[in-house]
């Protein structure tokens, strides 16, 4: 955050593209949008050069770097794009990042938009945020691991533990969308868990045809009373999606350990899923005998929720006698995970953690030069 280098950003999404730049962490130019052609490789591509040229204009001093996030599958580290199912534009592996460092002369950095959605967050969002809430209530702990998930087009996810990304052997960690859908278990999670899976629920209970539903934003405005619709309709479709991105966001949690924040452009529609997604998480599963356990060791808290943040912020330590002496420890018995919302935007969040990407590898390799160091 205290670094004057220049990066350009881009937060690539299957309808638009965002471009900005950022210095020390904020930004230095208006947000850029664009369409992102994610139909015509061409188009799509020129999109891409042409909003990068505009930031580069735009910026008070040369950038030292470009990183972005793009839909995956990828090879990140390489810059190569894999036939991401939400950009058909690119039907065979497309080297993005050389070519943009071809263009730009300056090295290129290419990330999963959950990974840097949760780094973002881990930064400067919702993880000091939390930790902020316990500092004010004088209670202990202090989270530093973060799971990101975003509902837009796609469904995304990124863990951050410790400051780092972890981004697994090959660069594919947090795919939380090939995640089985536990309404369909026939389906990926994302098709409950998506901007067309509100659209498709909606559909089914309404009784229209899917070219009929309306988008989620509209859904939102139906469920809420403020468009006219099938209000029920409208309800159940969120709450739905709550489940299978709860369902979802449990399975991830019973691996890592750590808070959970939610962004994405469904994301707005929170207090309509919300409630169910947690509920998912406190639920239980079933033994042989019948005996019943909780789905995550830790006890799970919608941080939007003003009662459940006094209920999680409050400090129920206590001491126990160790065996065999007159000592006595401090004990903590109930492990809990708090979720909600982003703090930053989802694409701020993007933004904020592909500049921070990029200062750390420029930071740990500084003779990196056109992403020669990453492909050695």
């Amino acid at each position: 955050m205290d670094d004057a280098r220049i990066v350009m950003t881009l937060d690539a999404g299957g309808t638009n593209f965002r471009f900005s730049a950022l210095r020390a962490g904020a930004p230095v130019i208006e947000t850029i949008a664009r369409p992102a052609e994610a139909h015509d490789l061409d188009r799509c591509l020129a999109q891409i050069v042409a909003g990068f040229d505009d930031a580069r204009r735009r910026c008070p001093e040369p950038p030292v770097a470009i990183s972005f996030a793009f839909p995956g599958p990828a090879d990140y580290g390489r810059g190569i794009i894999v036939e991401p199912p939400n950009m058909p534009a690119f039907r065979s592996a497309v080297a993005l990042g050389a070519m943009l460092e071809d263009r730009f002369g300056v090295p290129v950095f290419i990330n999963n938009d959950g990974h840097l959605f949760a780094y973002g967050e881990a930064i400067g969002g919702f993880l000091p945020y939390v930790n902020g809430l316990l500092e004010r209530a004088n209670h202990p702990k202090r989270f530093r691991s973060l799971l990101g998930v975003t509902i837009g087009t796609g469904f995304g996810g990124g863990f951050v533990c410790e400051g780092e990304i972890h981004v697994g052997d090959h660069g594919v960690a947090g795919e939380v969308w090939r995640l089985r859908n536990s309404r369909h278990p026939e389906m990926s999670a994302e098709e409950g868990a998506s901007a067309r899976a509100v659209r498709r629920e909606y559909a089914l209970e309404a009784g229209l045809r899917l070219e009929q539903s309306p988008d989620p934003a509209a859904v939102f405005e139906v469920a809420m009373g403020l468009r006219e619709g099938d209000r029920a309709a409208a309800l159940v479709s969120f709450r739905r999606l709550g489940e299978v991105v709860g369902d979802a966001v449990a399975q991830a949690c019973a691996l890592v350990d750590g808070l959970v924040v939610i962004g994405g452009g469904v994301s707005a529609a929170w207090p309509l899923f919300l409630p169910s997604l947690v509920a998912q998480m406190n639920g239980t599963t079933v033994g042989p005998g019948g005996d019943r356990f909780r789905r995550l060791a830790a006890v799970a808290f919608n941080l939007e929720d003003p009662e459940q943040v006094r209920a999680f912020v409050e400090d129920r330590s206590c001491e126990i006698d160790v065996p065999g002496s007159a000592r006595r420890v401090i004990y903590e018995p109930f492990p809990r995970t708090g979720v909600g919302m982003s703090r930053l935007g989802t694409s701020e969040a993007i933004a904020l953690g592909a500049y921070a990407f990029a200062i750390r590898r420029l930071r740990l390799n500084p003779e990196d030069s056109c992403g020669k160091e990453r492909l050695r």
